[in-house]
């Protein structure tokens, strides 16, 4: 009976450690100065609805030490994109699926990001720094997300997390309500 309970529990200790996802950097520097990690963008939120589009993507970051969290938010439309802006007071809150909610701060002034205007439509792309608190990242490493709450200057906005989510514009598939659970430990 000890040989069966032994043999299964490797057998999922080593499916498991098969199952875990690699990391991926955009960047990944040591130098005299310090270091530098930060996970590629990964897609988060996808909203393609008539000639409109909104992506937001996160990468976690890591310089010599302090741990955040970029947050991308990219619109594209043929009609006018109304800006949206992070400022000191934004937030983002995260439900997980166990219930608590873990909350990133903006150690930022105010940004409402760059609009750009090509020939057949407006983008609006808006990069926002937010910091974990440290005793978040055991919760987040342990359950998936359920929501996110993200607080701009005067306006917040729900997005729910999916379990899978294929993207339309790159036909890929992505798990956001893992996300933390898969890519926090390639920046710790």
């Amino acid at each position: 009976m000890k040989k069966i309970i032994l043999t299964a529990f490797f057998l999922t200790l080593s499916l498991n450690s098969f199952a875990q996802t690699d990391c991926d950097y955009s960047s990944n520097v040591t130098d005299s100065i310090g270091t530098y990690k930060s996970t590629k963008g990964y897609l988060m939120h996808e909203r393609v609805f008539g000639n409109s589009q909104t992506s937001i993507y996160f990468s976690l970051i890591n310089a010599d030490g302090l741990l955040s969290l970029n947050i991308q938010m990219i619109s594209k439309s043929s009609e006018f994109i109304a800006a949206k802006c992070f400022d000191e007071n934004s937030k983002i809150y995260i439900q997980l699926t166990n219930g608590k909610i873990v909350t990133l701060i903006s150690p930022e002034i105010e940004t409402c990001g760059n609009s750009v205007m090509n020939e057949k439509e407006n983008v609006r792309i808006l990069n926002g720094y937010f910091l974990f608190i440290k005793d978040n990242f055991e919760d987040l490493k342990a359950s998936p997300i359920s929501f996110i709450r993200i607080k701009y200057t005067g306006d917040a906005i729900d997005y729910v997390c999916k379990s899978e989510l294929v993207s339309e514009v790159d036909k890929k598939t992505y798990d956001p309500d893992n996300y933390f659970m898969n890519y926090l430990k390639c920046v710790q």
